[in-house]
């Protein structure tokens, strides 16, 4: 594991850090939000831990802090994180074999994964995805932690911008695979799929509808020049 931490370059340290703090604030608000619904501190904690899955856990405690019922909020939290069946066939070679597949799946996110695909060589592939997992983990329950005790507090996120970061993350992340001109179409198809989908659909399922955009990119891999 240390031989992972010297492969990481001083530029992409400090984008995994960058990563982690802006994950750890939007932890603090899902910790409040929790907290602040109602929820004892505990539930959003146990989790943090145990899922590990910021987009369900939120609609998990949004579900359940409406009134609704906890196997419901499960199963949607499940559709939700469907999409990491895709991130695990990209990244199983850099997960690696053995005893690795268990916290290597674990410690998966939209960043980590975006963060090791971007990498040229498969040592910096593994070196990013664990720094990044690993860092995103600690820094994500401790924010739940200070936010849950802070949940009295901060009760609308909205109001301090936090519920902006995460997605303003994620489109950083993504913002340097768009200079091939594949990979830009098969992202527009899936940016249509997703804005077509969303009045039909519950939330987090037109993200899932977006990923026709993979088909669409395997296609055009096929297509012989």
């Amino acid at each position: 594991m240390r031989s992972i931490w010297r492969t990481l370059d001083r530029g992409l340290a400090r984008d995994i850090g960058l990563v982690c703090l802006a994950d750890g604030v939007v932890g603090i608000s899902y910790g409040a939000i929790s907290v602040g619904g109602g929820l004892p501190l505990w539930v959003p904690v146990l989790l943090s831990v145990v899922v590990f899955a910021g987009a369900s856990q939120f609609l998990f405690v949004g579900i359940v802090a409406a009134g609704g019922s906890p196997i419901a909020a499960m199963i949607a939290g499940l559709l939700v994180n469907s999409r990491h069946v895709a991130f695990g066939l990209a990244v199983s070679d850099v997960i690696g074999s053995g005893w690795r597949r268990w916290p290597g799946s674990h410690l998966m996110t939209d960043e980590n994964v975006a963060f090791a695909m971007g990498q040229e060589s498969p040592t910096q592939k593994r070196a990013a995805y664990w720094a990044g997992g690993i860092g995103i983990f600690v820094c994500w329950n401790v924010g739940v932690v200070v936010g849950g005790l802070a949940g009295s507090v901060i009760t609308d996120t909205d109001v301090f911008g936090l519920d902006a970061a995460f997605p303003a993350v994620l489109l950083a992340l993504v913002l340097p695979a768009l200079r091939e001109r594949q990979t830009r179409k098969a992202a527009l198809v899936g940016i249509v799929v997703a804005l077509a989908t969303t009045p039909f659909l519950p939330a987090g399922l037109p993200v899932l509808a977006a990923l026709t955009g993979l088909l669409f990119y395997k296609m055009k891999a096929e297509v012989p020049a």
